[in-house]
Protein backbone atom coordinates (compact mmCIF):
# COMPACT_ATOMS: atom_id res chain seq x y z
CA UNK A 1 0.00 0.00 0.00
CA UNK A 2 1.14 3.43 -0.24
CA UNK A 3 2.83 5.41 2.37
CA UNK A 4 1.10 8.25 4.38
CA UNK A 5 3.05 10.56 6.50
CA UNK A 6 2.93 14.62 7.27
CA UNK A 7 1.67 16.66 4.44
CA UNK A 8 -0.58 14.30 2.21
CA UNK A 9 -4.15 14.26 2.25
CA UNK A 10 -6.91 12.49 0.36
CA UNK A 11 -9.81 10.16 1.83
CA UNK A 12 -7.11 7.30 3.12
CA UNK A 13 -6.04 10.22 5.10
CA UNK A 14 -9.64 10.98 6.25
CA UNK A 15 -10.02 7.17 7.07
CA UNK A 16 -6.43 6.94 9.17
CA UNK A 17 -7.80 10.52 11.38
CA UNK A 18 -11.33 8.63 11.49
CA UNK A 19 -9.39 5.57 12.95
CA UNK A 20 -7.76 7.63 15.68
CA UNK A 21 -9.96 9.34 16.41
CA UNK A 22 -12.16 6.21 17.50
CA UNK A 23 -9.38 5.15 19.56
CA UNK A 24 -9.84 8.29 21.28
CA UNK A 25 -6.65 10.27 19.93
CA UNK A 26 -6.63 13.47 18.51
CA UNK A 27 -6.66 12.40 14.98
CA UNK A 28 -8.79 15.10 14.18
CA UNK A 29 -6.60 18.66 13.80
CA UNK A 30 -8.15 21.80 12.94
CA UNK A 31 -7.71 21.64 9.68
CA UNK A 32 -9.22 19.82 6.46
CA UNK A 33 -10.64 16.48 7.62
CA UNK A 34 -8.68 14.78 5.01
CA UNK A 35 -5.37 16.34 5.49
CA UNK A 36 -2.17 14.49 7.21
CA UNK A 37 -1.32 17.61 9.82
CA UNK A 38 0.78 18.10 12.88
CA UNK A 39 -1.89 16.97 14.59
CA UNK A 40 -2.23 13.44 12.85
CA UNK A 41 1.49 12.99 12.97
CA UNK A 42 1.44 13.29 16.97
CA UNK A 43 -1.91 11.09 16.87
CA UNK A 44 -0.46 9.00 14.58
CA UNK A 45 3.34 8.49 17.05
CA UNK A 46 1.46 8.00 20.07
CA UNK A 47 -0.54 5.11 18.62
CA UNK A 48 3.16 3.54 17.48
CA UNK A 49 4.45 4.10 20.77
CA UNK A 50 1.38 1.96 22.47
CA UNK A 51 1.14 -0.71 19.89
CA UNK A 52 4.98 -1.14 19.89
CA UNK A 53 5.76 -0.26 16.79
CA UNK A 54 8.57 2.00 14.87
CA UNK A 55 7.92 5.63 16.16
CA UNK A 56 7.87 7.72 12.61
CA UNK A 57 4.96 9.43 12.05
CA UNK A 58 4.24 7.45 9.27
CA UNK A 59 1.70 5.46 8.46
CA UNK A 60 2.81 2.52 6.10
CA UNK A 61 1.56 -1.36 5.60
CA UNK A 62 2.52 -2.10 9.78
CA UNK A 63 0.59 0.78 11.31
CA UNK A 64 -2.23 1.00 9.03
CA UNK A 65 -2.92 -2.78 9.88
CA UNK A 66 -2.64 -2.07 13.26
CA UNK A 67 -5.13 0.59 13.63
CA UNK A 68 -7.29 -1.85 11.84
CA UNK A 69 -6.92 -4.25 14.60
CA UNK A 70 -7.07 -1.93 17.31
CA UNK A 71 -11.06 -0.85 16.15
CA UNK A 72 -12.48 -4.42 16.81
CA UNK A 73 -14.40 -5.12 20.64
CA UNK A 74 -15.10 -8.32 21.64
CA UNK A 75 -18.67 -9.50 20.49
CA UNK A 76 -18.18 -6.67 17.18
CA UNK A 77 -17.84 -10.15 14.75
CA UNK A 78 -18.10 -13.86 14.97
CA UNK A 79 -14.74 -15.56 15.47
CA UNK A 80 -13.46 -18.57 14.19
CA UNK A 81 -10.16 -20.19 13.30
CA UNK A 82 -9.78 -20.48 9.88
CA UNK A 83 -6.52 -21.48 8.02
CA UNK A 84 -5.01 -19.23 5.46
CA UNK A 85 -7.48 -16.61 6.91
CA UNK A 86 -6.83 -16.09 10.62
CA UNK A 87 -9.13 -13.39 12.30
CA UNK A 88 -6.47 -10.60 13.81
CA UNK A 89 -7.57 -8.08 16.55
CA UNK A 90 -7.72 -6.50 19.80
CA UNK A 91 -11.09 -8.57 20.44
CA UNK A 92 -8.97 -12.02 19.89
CA UNK A 93 -6.81 -10.67 21.87
CA UNK A 94 -9.37 -9.68 24.67
CA UNK A 95 -10.74 -13.59 23.94
CA UNK A 96 -7.37 -14.94 24.71
CA UNK A 97 -6.93 -12.68 27.96
CA UNK A 98 -10.30 -14.62 29.06
CA UNK A 99 -9.47 -17.86 28.35
CA UNK A 100 -6.02 -17.45 30.26
CA UNK A 101 -7.58 -15.81 33.46
CA UNK A 102 -9.47 -18.93 33.47
CA UNK A 103 -7.38 -21.46 33.02
CA UNK A 104 -7.64 -21.94 29.41
CA UNK A 105 -4.17 -21.95 27.47
CA UNK A 106 -5.12 -19.87 24.16
CA UNK A 107 -0.79 -19.50 23.80
CA UNK A 108 0.64 -16.05 23.35
CA UNK A 109 -1.93 -13.44 23.40
CA UNK A 110 -1.01 -11.79 20.43
CA UNK A 111 -4.31 -11.08 19.01
CA UNK A 112 -4.41 -13.54 16.37
CA UNK A 113 -7.21 -16.74 16.31
CA UNK A 114 -4.66 -19.66 15.79
CA UNK A 115 -5.34 -23.79 16.45
CA UNK A 116 -4.16 -23.05 19.80
CA UNK A 117 -6.75 -20.36 20.71
CA UNK A 118 -9.33 -22.53 18.79
CA UNK A 119 -8.30 -25.45 20.80
CA UNK A 120 -8.59 -23.36 24.08
CA UNK A 121 -11.86 -22.37 23.52
CA UNK A 122 -13.62 -25.40 22.65
CA UNK A 123 -11.71 -26.24 25.68
CA UNK A 124 -14.02 -24.03 27.66
CA UNK A 125 -16.99 -24.42 25.90
CA UNK A 126 -16.85 -28.39 27.11
CA UNK A 127 -16.19 -27.21 30.10
CA UNK A 128 -19.49 -24.71 30.53
CA UNK A 129 -21.87 -27.34 28.72
CA UNK A 130 -22.08 -25.35 25.75
CA UNK A 131 -21.64 -27.13 21.73
CA UNK A 132 -17.64 -27.15 21.49
CA UNK A 133 -17.73 -25.56 17.91
CA UNK A 134 -14.58 -23.07 18.52
CA UNK A 135 -16.91 -20.61 17.54
CA UNK A 136 -17.39 -16.87 19.26
CA UNK A 137 -21.03 -16.55 18.82
CA UNK A 138 -23.84 -14.89 21.13
CA UNK A 139 -23.77 -18.27 23.80
CA UNK A 140 -20.09 -18.35 24.20
CA UNK A 141 -19.91 -14.43 24.19
CA UNK A 142 -22.17 -14.60 28.02
CA UNK A 143 -20.72 -17.20 29.13
CA UNK A 144 -17.45 -15.46 29.24
CA UNK A 145 -18.66 -12.34 30.42
CA UNK A 146 -20.36 -14.29 33.25
CA UNK A 147 -16.93 -16.68 34.27
CA UNK A 148 -14.76 -13.93 33.91
CA UNK A 149 -12.49 -13.45 36.88
CA UNK A 150 -9.70 -11.04 38.11
CA UNK A 151 -6.34 -12.71 38.34
CA UNK A 152 -3.35 -11.42 40.03
CA UNK A 153 0.10 -12.22 39.86
CA UNK A 154 1.54 -11.72 36.85
CA UNK A 155 0.28 -12.39 33.81
CA UNK A 156 -0.80 -16.06 33.04
CA UNK A 157 0.42 -15.85 29.42
CA UNK A 158 4.24 -14.97 30.75
CA UNK A 159 4.06 -17.90 33.51
CA UNK A 160 3.03 -20.56 31.43
CA UNK A 161 6.14 -19.49 28.97
CA UNK A 162 8.38 -19.35 31.92
CA UNK A 163 6.95 -22.66 33.10
CA UNK A 164 7.65 -24.34 29.58
CA UNK A 165 11.25 -23.15 29.95
CA UNK A 166 11.74 -24.37 33.13
CA UNK A 167 10.33 -27.92 32.50
CA UNK A 168 12.95 -28.02 29.40
CA UNK A 169 15.76 -28.85 31.46
CA UNK A 170 19.26 -26.85 31.32
CA UNK A 171 20.75 -28.80 28.58
CA UNK A 172 21.02 -26.60 25.55
CA UNK A 173 22.22 -29.69 23.29
CA UNK A 174 19.70 -30.50 20.75
CA UNK A 175 17.74 -27.07 20.91
CA UNK A 176 16.52 -25.80 17.54
CA UNK A 177 17.43 -22.69 17.28
CA UNK A 178 16.39 -20.49 13.78
CA UNK A 179 18.47 -17.41 13.21
CA UNK A 180 17.37 -15.26 10.61
CA UNK A 181 19.41 -12.67 8.76
CA UNK A 182 17.10 -9.63 7.84
CA UNK A 183 17.08 -8.74 4.55
CA UNK A 184 18.53 -10.34 1.51
CA UNK A 185 18.74 -10.88 -2.19
CA UNK A 186 17.67 -7.62 -4.10
CA UNK A 187 16.93 -6.15 -0.41
CA UNK A 188 19.98 -4.88 0.95
CA UNK A 189 18.99 -3.47 4.09
CA UNK A 190 20.16 -0.52 5.20
CA UNK A 191 23.64 0.38 3.53
CA UNK A 192 26.19 3.10 4.59
CA UNK A 193 30.12 3.24 4.73
CA UNK A 194 30.75 0.57 1.91
CA UNK A 195 28.15 -1.83 4.18
CA UNK A 196 25.29 -3.89 3.02
CA UNK A 197 22.85 -4.81 5.79
CA UNK A 198 22.07 -7.86 3.88
CA UNK A 199 25.61 -9.07 3.85
CA UNK A 200 26.50 -8.00 7.37
CA UNK A 201 23.54 -10.17 8.97
CA UNK A 202 24.27 -13.15 7.15
CA UNK A 203 28.28 -13.41 7.57
CA UNK A 204 26.83 -12.59 11.12
CA UNK A 205 24.28 -15.44 10.99
CA UNK A 206 26.93 -18.21 10.13
CA UNK A 207 29.47 -17.19 12.64
CA UNK A 208 26.39 -17.65 15.34
CA UNK A 209 25.78 -20.54 13.35
CA UNK A 210 28.47 -22.44 14.16
CA UNK A 211 29.47 -21.73 17.67
CA UNK A 212 25.64 -22.96 18.34
CA UNK A 213 26.51 -26.04 15.95
CA UNK A 214 29.77 -26.70 18.59
CA UNK A 215 27.29 -26.71 21.54
CA UNK A 216 24.94 -29.18 20.05
CA UNK A 217 22.80 -26.83 18.72
CA UNK A 218 20.93 -27.91 15.64
CA UNK A 219 20.54 -24.02 14.02
CA UNK A 220 18.57 -23.33 10.80
CA UNK A 221 18.63 -20.44 8.69
CA UNK A 222 15.78 -18.84 7.51
CA UNK A 223 17.00 -17.74 3.97
CA UNK A 224 20.12 -18.27 2.06
CA UNK A 225 22.80 -15.99 0.64
CA UNK A 226 20.37 -14.98 -2.30
CA UNK A 227 16.68 -15.05 -0.31
CA UNK A 228 14.47 -12.77 0.86
CA UNK A 229 11.46 -14.29 2.62
CA UNK A 230 9.22 -11.46 3.82
CA UNK A 231 8.52 -11.58 7.25
CA UNK A 232 5.31 -13.99 7.28
CA UNK A 233 7.17 -16.42 5.56
CA UNK A 234 10.01 -16.32 7.96
CA UNK A 235 7.40 -16.64 11.00
CA UNK A 236 5.79 -19.48 8.99
CA UNK A 237 9.11 -21.63 8.48
CA UNK A 238 10.15 -20.80 11.75
CA UNK A 239 6.82 -22.39 13.40
CA UNK A 240 7.23 -25.27 10.99
CA UNK A 241 10.53 -26.42 11.93
CA UNK A 242 9.11 -26.14 15.86
CA UNK A 243 12.33 -24.27 16.59
CA UNK A 244 13.00 -23.08 20.28
CA UNK A 245 14.08 -19.91 19.90
CA UNK A 246 14.37 -17.46 17.21
CA UNK A 247 17.26 -14.68 16.72
CA UNK A 248 16.73 -11.86 13.91
CA UNK A 249 19.87 -10.00 12.67
CA UNK A 250 19.71 -6.75 11.37
CA UNK A 251 21.57 -3.18 11.69
CA UNK A 252 20.16 0.06 12.61
CA UNK A 253 19.81 2.88 10.15
CA UNK A 254 19.53 6.77 10.99
CA UNK A 255 19.63 10.13 8.92
CA UNK A 256 21.97 11.58 11.42
CA UNK A 257 25.41 10.26 11.43
CA UNK A 258 25.74 10.07 15.67
CA UNK A 259 23.49 7.66 16.86
CA UNK A 260 25.12 4.29 17.55
CA UNK A 261 25.06 1.53 19.70
CA UNK A 262 23.46 -1.70 19.94
CA UNK A 263 19.50 -2.79 21.03
CA UNK A 264 17.73 -6.00 21.49
CA UNK A 265 13.89 -6.22 21.13
CA UNK A 266 11.29 -8.53 22.15
CA UNK A 267 8.08 -9.20 21.71
CA UNK A 268 5.61 -6.79 23.67
CA UNK A 269 2.82 -4.58 23.19
CA UNK A 270 -0.73 -2.60 25.04
CA UNK A 271 -3.26 -4.62 24.18
CA UNK A 272 -7.07 -3.91 26.04
CA UNK A 273 -6.16 -3.45 29.41
CA UNK A 274 -3.27 -5.44 29.58
CA UNK A 275 0.62 -4.86 29.00
CA UNK A 276 1.39 -8.16 26.87
CA UNK A 277 4.99 -9.49 26.44
CA UNK A 278 7.28 -12.57 25.87
CA UNK A 279 8.62 -13.05 29.54
CA UNK A 280 11.24 -15.99 27.73
CA UNK A 281 11.91 -13.61 24.92
CA UNK A 282 12.65 -10.08 26.99
CA UNK A 283 15.05 -12.55 29.06
CA UNK A 284 16.75 -13.88 26.24
CA UNK A 285 17.09 -10.56 24.75
CA UNK A 286 18.54 -9.61 28.29
CA UNK A 287 21.34 -11.95 28.37
CA UNK A 288 22.56 -11.41 24.74
CA UNK A 289 22.46 -7.40 25.16
CA UNK A 290 24.52 -7.84 28.08
CA UNK A 291 26.67 -10.25 26.39
CA UNK A 292 27.49 -8.03 23.58
CA UNK A 293 28.06 -5.18 25.36
CA UNK A 294 30.27 -6.59 27.65
CA UNK A 295 32.50 -8.06 25.01
CA UNK A 296 32.75 -5.00 22.58
CA UNK A 297 32.53 -1.26 23.24
CA UNK A 298 29.60 -0.96 21.74
CA UNK A 299 27.13 1.36 23.05
CA UNK A 300 24.18 -0.26 25.43
CA UNK A 301 20.76 1.08 23.70
CA UNK A 302 19.59 -1.18 25.99
CA UNK A 303 16.07 -3.78 24.88
CA UNK A 304 12.83 -2.99 24.08
CA UNK A 305 9.19 -4.84 23.73
CA UNK A 306 8.17 -4.77 19.92
CA UNK A 307 5.16 -5.94 18.48
CA UNK A 308 6.96 -6.17 15.05
CA UNK A 309 5.55 -8.79 12.69
CA UNK A 310 8.47 -11.20 13.05
CA UNK A 311 8.19 -10.91 16.93
CA UNK A 312 4.45 -11.33 16.83
CA UNK A 313 3.78 -14.40 14.76
CA UNK A 314 6.57 -16.44 15.80
CA UNK A 315 4.81 -18.86 18.27
CA UNK A 316 8.54 -19.28 20.20
CA UNK A 317 10.69 -16.63 21.76
CA UNK A 318 12.04 -14.44 19.34
CA UNK A 319 14.35 -11.52 19.85
CA UNK A 320 15.71 -9.17 17.40
CA UNK A 321 19.17 -7.30 17.86
CA UNK A 322 19.96 -4.30 15.79
CA UNK A 323 23.95 -4.87 15.81
CA UNK A 324 25.23 -1.14 15.63
CA UNK A 325 24.44 1.82 13.31
CA UNK A 326 25.33 1.10 9.84
CA UNK A 327 25.25 5.24 9.50
CA UNK A 328 27.71 5.58 12.13
CA UNK A 329 31.37 5.74 10.82
CA UNK A 330 32.76 4.34 14.40
CA UNK A 331 29.95 1.40 14.14
CA UNK A 332 30.70 0.67 10.82
CA UNK A 333 34.36 0.55 11.31
CA UNK A 334 33.90 -1.68 14.06
CA UNK A 335 31.52 -3.99 12.12
CA UNK A 336 33.88 -4.21 9.33
CA UNK A 337 36.67 -6.23 11.29
CA UNK A 338 36.02 -10.25 11.53
CA UNK A 339 37.18 -10.15 15.15
CA UNK A 340 34.33 -8.03 15.99
CA UNK A 341 31.78 -9.89 14.47
CA UNK A 342 33.11 -13.18 16.29
CA UNK A 343 33.00 -11.96 19.55
CA UNK A 344 29.22 -10.30 18.51
CA UNK A 345 28.72 -13.91 17.19
CA UNK A 346 30.09 -15.63 20.80
CA UNK A 347 27.80 -12.92 22.35
CA UNK A 348 25.19 -14.39 21.15
CA UNK A 349 25.67 -18.43 21.60
CA UNK A 350 26.58 -17.48 25.47
CA UNK A 351 23.35 -15.89 25.52
CA UNK A 352 21.62 -18.51 24.23
CA UNK A 353 23.14 -21.21 26.39
CA UNK A 354 22.71 -19.08 29.85
CA UNK A 355 19.00 -18.91 28.97
CA UNK A 356 19.22 -22.23 29.83
CA UNK A 357 21.36 -22.41 32.95
CA UNK A 358 20.30 -21.96 36.08
CA UNK A 359 19.93 -18.61 37.12
CA UNK A 360 23.44 -16.83 39.30
CA UNK A 361 23.82 -13.54 39.95
CA UNK A 362 27.44 -13.73 40.54
CA UNK A 363 28.43 -14.93 36.80
CA UNK A 364 30.60 -12.64 35.40
CA UNK A 365 29.11 -11.15 31.72
CA UNK A 366 31.34 -11.71 28.94
CA UNK A 367 33.75 -13.62 30.71
CA UNK A 368 32.89 -17.14 29.61
CA UNK A 369 33.74 -18.38 26.44
CA UNK A 370 31.89 -21.74 24.58
CA UNK A 371 34.45 -24.18 25.52
CA UNK A 372 33.89 -23.87 29.57
CA UNK A 373 29.94 -24.09 28.44
CA UNK A 374 30.28 -26.77 26.64
CA UNK A 375 32.32 -28.90 28.47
Amino acid sequence: MQVFRRGDEGPVVAEIRAKLGRLGLPGEGPGDGDVFDDVTDRAVRTFQQRRGLRVDGVVGPETYRALDEAHWQLGDRVLSFTAGHMFVGDDVAVLQERLLDMGFDPGRCDGIFGRQTESALREFQRGVGLVPDGTVGPSTLRALDMLRRTVTGGSPSQRREEERLMRSGSAVSGRIVLLDPGHGGDDLGACAHDLAESEVAFDLASRIEGRLGALGVQPLLTRGADGCPDDQARAAFANETGADLLISLHLDAVMAAAPNGVATYFYGAQLPGRSVSSAVGERLADLVQHEIVARTDLRDCRTHPKAWQLLRMTRMPAVRIDVGYVTNAGDAARLRRPEFRDAVAEAVAVGVQRLYLPEEPDRTRGQIRLPALAG
